[in-house]
């Protein structure tokens, strides 16, 4: 008797790995046991499939879906990864009702969600990078400006662009950053700290009537990059008007041909776009630059809201400079997550 424990028993107490083996064999036995001889797999979970290879579609082909009414390509495109949820729920449901029809079907959405967002379950961050950036909105009502400009301090970037700055707070931005960023400028309500010297700071119009835009030159040691911080106006989600964002859409157009008549070759914009990099909206900006998240992010790197992000609609975007990290940094006081990359500046472009 003793001898038999011994075999069907390890030291601790728990099962050897033949018996967790039979364990498996039995839960898989009895997942499959009522499939074998049902003639009706092929005909059950019709509906599972439809919705399965319509949510497929609609990812596959997002930019094709119009903003006539309420701005809805918009509006999906700046939450289509999460569509990514559905497959694992239609796969629960394909299971209990048997269906090898939908399982199949599923097979499709699975494999559109991983072309489109595969590359972000994983980090390509690399080491190096001689610049370090970081933007944040910090938000007008922010409780703890001083706090806030702490925790970005502590990131330790060489470039920082806050959006969202209230009159009022400014000397308190000032006062914080003031001992590690010599060089700072602040137009409007958005600013640029640098540890190196800036020169050439404007304004950029970006057709709002007010000032939420800017341009410096920040000579770096490997060359000057123009750096261009920008908040463009908040989209909203109405009932009667579904996903408005003309202004929007009207200030990342003049944005965008600002950049693209920038004669400096290294540009690095930060700020809050209020739109995702999927957004057909922020084309003028986004077809002319590239994503360090995207290039070389850890993750998603959601930003907004901060208690739980959804999306990332605070962007640092390059031309010119190559990404080699991108992240988030810790919540602060603001609605939205800092967001920092490290680039590499080519001292052969000029």
């Amino acid at each position: 008797m003793a001898q038999q424990a011994y075999a069907t028993e390890t030291d601790d107490g728990g099962s050897d790995p033949g018996r967790r083996e039979n364990r498996l064999r039995r839960l898989a036995s009895r997942l499959v046991s009522g499939w074998r001889g049902d003639r009706r797999i092929w005909r059950r979970g019709i509906v599972t499939a439809a919705v399965a290879l319509l949510s497929a579609a609609v990812m596959a082909a997002h930019s094709h879906i119009p903003n006539v009414i309420g701005n809805l390509g918009s509006l999906l495109e700046t939450f289509l990864p999460w569509l990514g949820l559905l497959i694992p729920v239609l796969l629960v449901v394909a299971l209990v009702r048997r269906s090898a029809t939908a399982l199949i079907a599923l097979l499709v959405p699975a494999v559109v969600w991983l072309n489109l967002f595969g590359g972000l379950l994983t980090t390509k961050s690399a080491p190096g990078g001689g610049l370090t950036v970081v933007t944040h909105n910090v938000n007008a009502d922010n409780a703890d400006p001083a706090g806030t400009a702490r925790s970005v301090v502590a990131s330790g970037a060489d470039v920082v662009a806050l959006e969202e700055l209230k009159a009022t707070a400014v000397p308190t931005y000032e006062k914080a950053m003031g001992s590690v960023y010599r060089h700072h400028a602040v137009v409007g309500t958005v600013g640029l700290w640098s540890k190196s010297p800036m020169s050439g700071v404007r304004a950029v119009d970006i057709k709002l009537g007010w000032k939420r835009a800017m341009r410096a030159t920040v000579t770096t040691p490997a060359g000057p990059v123009a750096v261009y911080v920008a908040h463009l106006p908040s989209v909203r989600v109405k009932l009667e008007a579904g996903f408005t964002a003309r202004q929007r859409d009207k200030s990342a157009d003049a944005l965008g041909e600002a950049i693209a008549d920038e004669p400096v070759a290294r540009v690095v914009l930060l700020g809050d776009l209020n739109g995702t990099m999927n957004d057909r909206a922020l084309t003028a900006v986004t077809a002319q630059m590239r994503s360090t998240q995207g290039a070389a992010g850890d993750g998603f790197g959601f930003s907004w809201p901060a208690s739980f992000p959804l999306a990332r609609i605070d962007q640092i975007l390059v031309r010119g400079v190559e990404p080699e990290s991108s992240w988030t940094l810790p919540a602060t006081s603001s609605d939205h997550l800092p967001v920092a990359a490290r680039v590499k500046v080519d001292t052969s472009a000029s």
